[in-house]
């Protein structure tokens, strides 16, 4: 019996009735020899995990861009965030641990330069909308790897598929909840990290002041960054056990209070006068960028973007700024429309 038997096997005896098993997996889209040592999921998070594009989130700013500050999160450290809460959940339910990783690891893949003002910017040029949960698959399905893709399993890219749930509902509709109830911590595990993590950049940043949070989500959720993480991660693995660990659940207090501290964080942080208008500088250089492009296809393979057979020249102007960090959009930006200082010699 191999190593990854024996860990499979270890699934079958000791994890929750609702877990999804590495040996249940539905597969890959194309066929390849089990790994000897590790699981089916194990291998996708080492997978994304040694991927370029997972390396290139530690430059992709999360809410602040390019800050100078060494303290402030990048989309890196919110996806390293996602993943220990996630991790932690998906272990006290008793669920597969290594599917939760993998699908927090690959969740924002895909994610463009300048956070959310990237996304907009591309949602609003490229024919039919641009979405980041749809690319992140995109990139693990095509992208990586020169075209080839990861070959991930099949939970592991309808976790990623299903993850964002945008300013609607926290769960919302069972059709928009992954198959697996992995899959449905991250979605949870996402929004949890990011209005924390948030919320704490802002007050270094001095952008909003404790007091300013309203008592009544004080109260409900704690006064302290560690609290409020606490308040929600219990209540998660709390309610889901009362309900028999079927499914992932958070008490309608705490669901309400959570979904009130992000409408709260859209008003006072990320529509905020500072931040509004690095967004709109932002958005200035991925709409030159987008629009130079489109005029020159012929330099987009010349400055490293690439051509896919079948793929419009939109689709593959996108795919190149969406994997942008947000230093190199910025020296693209330069180099392409700012003169350059003549050297004297």
């Amino acid at each position: 019996m191999s190593i990854r038997e024996r860990l499979e096997a270890r699934e079958e005896s000791i994890l929750s009735p609702y877990a999804c098993r590495s040996s249940k997996s539905a597969g890959r889209c194309r066929e390849e020899a089990p790994c000897s040592v590790r699981t089916a999921f194990q291998h996708d998070r080492d997978r994304i995990l040694h991927s370029k594009s997972f390396r290139r989130l530690k430059h992709k700013s999360q809410v602040f861009l390019a800050p100078e500050g060494d303290h402030y999160r990048t989309r890196l450290t919110h996806t390293l965030e996602v993943s220990q809460i996630a991790r932690t959940v998906a272990r006290a339910l008793w669920l597969n641990e290594d599917l939760t990783e993998a699908i927090a690891l690959g969740h924002d893949l895909g994610h463009t330069p300048f956070g959310h003002a990237g996304e907009q910017v591309l949602n609003e040029l490229v024919p039919g909308g641009f979405r980041h949960v749809v690319q992140s698959v995109r990139v693990v399905e095509v992208l990586e790897k020169d075209g080839v893709g990861l070959n991930l399993t099949e939970e592991v890219r309808d976790g990623i598929r299903r993850h964002s749930k945008g300013q609607g509902p926290l769960l919302g509709a069972p059709e928009l909840l992954a198959r697996t109830l992995e899959g449905r911590i991250v979605r949870l595990a996402d929004i949890i990290a990011y209005v924390n993590h948030d919320l704490d950049d802002a007050m270094r940043a001095g952008l909003v002041a404790p007091e300013a949070i309203p008592a009544g989500l004080a109260e409900v959720l704690g006064t302290t960054h560690s609290s409020r993480i606490d308040t929600m991660v219990c209540d998660m693995i709390n309610s889901s056990l009362e309900r028999g660990g079927a499914e992932v659940c958070l008490t309608p207090q705490v669901s309400e209070a959570i979904t009130q501290l992000r409408d709260w964080l859209f008003v006072h942080v990320y529509r905020a006068a500072p931040v509004h208008a690095d967004f709109v500088k932002a958005s200035r250089i991925l709409q030159e960028l987008y629009h130079y492009f489109m005029r020159h296809d012929d330099e987009l393979l010349a400055c490293g973007g690439d051509r896919l057979a079948g793929d419009s020249l939109a689709v593959s102007v996108a795919d190149f700024i969406a994997g942008m960090t947000d230093r190199y959009a910025m020296n693209l930006y330069r180099r392409l429309f700012l003169p350059e200082p003549w050297k004297i010699f």
